[in-house]
């Protein structure tokens, strides 16, 4: 398929979504570096949990600060067509980990359900290659004590949350290193089988110690290769506290504003997200890896309006339309920045259109592996270090999601078509590029296009005894 994006339509894209294009030149015009032989690079990959397209200064903030992000952006290069796998964080973290799409993963949406021994992880595939593997934060793809574990699933070392519900609670009573669990100093009245629930004595913030055990681990490895999943809790809310559960130590520089506290919360947590990260790539420096360390930081999906936060307070979707559990843009578009000093040109923007099943098959071109044959990831290595007009394009990208009654979509190139329910919906169609804000359906205009968009639907479903279609 002709790739759609040319330096001309990235910049149009770029200008309207209100972000400023100066000091971000085309990737198109970059000069590559070439990439050194037989050198494996470390890999960073840095998930915030629900922070929106529009969250970061670098994609178009204006009230919260994150000059650590912002700084980060002029140092490599902004993608501003990347997508989670799904509109919440199970199924987009499947898609994550092990390469696959919504309509093939054994996790389609926030249930209790695990990965099994024949899904293949991206750990599972840098371990082959030689990497030290280790996950710190939060996990959400098996149970403990299931075949679903991160240390059953690759990853070397494991500290944080195994359970997506545990993670809602910042003052857990608990948290898992491996296998075990480790107490903290908290107490949670009534609290649920996962460890969820409100803290009545707040005394460890998880967020310490996940920082805490990311840093030691690039510190055990700092001679690599090493792959680190930083899966942060930031910024999304203990949903068990429905009065403020943007919960946080301090609402810091925010603690002034005359705004009603879960905002105060929110930017104060992704404030936080941005010390943290900030912390990380010092840890680098001093470790005197950051030139063969490439990093990268996103989001598992849109912004979220949970514990009395509200999305459009902070405008935290951009002009995108939709929020978390939508498949409109705002629930799946991410902000996504790479760094790589000497291979990405730094202060650099592309509009290439790539989604979290390419991760997979990106390591382990950057590994010099093979990623398992059931895949959908393409490969964005090309575009990360400057050679778009090498770089293979999906015929499409695909998304399903069965919260609020069933949705589908799918983006063909500039194209993008919604179908809610799922197979007997009526159609929507946006142009993107004219339309980043999908306020226009043009689908009775282009009968062809609701063609192709049905069939590609019907292409990329495989039916799961979990997560019923309408009509199976």
């Amino acid at each position: 398929m002709k790739n759609p994006w040319t330096k001309a339509s990235s910049l149009t894209l770029l200008a309207g979504l209100g972000l400023a294009t100066s000091g971000y030149p085309s990737l198109l015009a970059a000069t590559t570096p070439d990439l050194p032989i037989g050198q494996k690079p470390n890999i960073l990959f840095i998930l915030a949990d629900d922070a929106g397209y529009g969250d970061f200064g670098c994609y178009g903030q204006k009230t919260i600060q994150t000059p650590n992000i912002d700084h980060f952006a002029q140092q490599g290069v902004r993608f501003l067509q990347f997508y989670a796998g799904a509109p919440v964080c199970a199924p987009s973290r499947n898609a994550l980990m092990t390469g696959q799409h919504t309509g093939h993963t054994q996790i389609r949406g926030n249930a209790k359900v695990d990965l099994r021994p024949e899904d293949t992880t991206v750990a599972e595939v840098l371990k082959t290659a030689g990497y030290a593997t280790g996950l710190v934060g939060k996990w959400g793809l098996g149970s403990e004590h299931t075949a679903g574990t991160p240390n059953k699933k690759g990853f070397d070392f494991f500290y944080g949350y195994v359970d997506q519900t545990h993670a809602h609670n910042y003052y857990p009573t608990f948290l898992v290193r491996n296998e075990t669990r480790e107490p903290l100093r908290n107490v949670v009245p009534n609290e649920g089988q996962y460890g969820q629930g409100v803290a009545s004595q707040k005394i460890d913030y998880s967020d310490d110690f996940i920082l805490a055990e990311g840093l030691k681990f690039m510190e055990a490895h700092k001679n690599g290769p090493f792959f680190l999943y930083y899966s942060s809790t930031l910024p999304h809310a203990n949903d068990e506290d429905k009065v403020n559960g943007s919960e946080i130590p301090s609402f810091g520089q925010y603690a002034q504003q005359s705004w009603p506290d879960p905002e105060k919360g929110y930017a104060a947590m992704i404030t936080r997200l941005d010390d943290d990260i900030g912390k990380l790539l010092a840890k680098l420096d001093e470790l005197g890896v950051a030139k063969n360390t490439l990093v990268i930081i996103t989001s598992d999906n849109g912004a979220q309006e949970e514990g009395n936060h509200l999305a459009y307070f902070f405008n935290s979707s951009g002009i995108l339309h939709g929020i978390k559990r939508d498949v409109y843009e705002g629930g799946i578009r991410e902000p996504f920045i790479a760094r790589w000093p000497g291979h990405i040109a730094p202060a650099t923007v592309t509009g290439q259109v790539s989604y979290f099943p390419d991760f997979l098959a990106t390591c382990a071109d950057l590994a010099g592996v093979k990623p398992p044959a059931k895949t959908d990831g393409i490969s964005f290595l090309p575009t990360l270090v400057g050679q778009p007009q090498s770089q293979p394009q999906h015929d499409y990208l695909y998304w399903e999601f069965y919260e609020g009654g069933t949705k589908q979509a799918v983006r063909m190139g500039d194209w993008k078509a919604i179908r809610m329910p799922m197979f007997t919906g009526t159609m929507q169609l946006y142009n993107l590029n004219a339309d980043p804000g999908e306020l226009h359906d043009v689908a009775g205009e282009h009968a062809d296009l609701v063609a192709k968009a049905a069939a590609d639907m019907k292409e990329a479903h495989m039916p799961s005894p979990n997560f019923p279609a309408p009509g199976e």
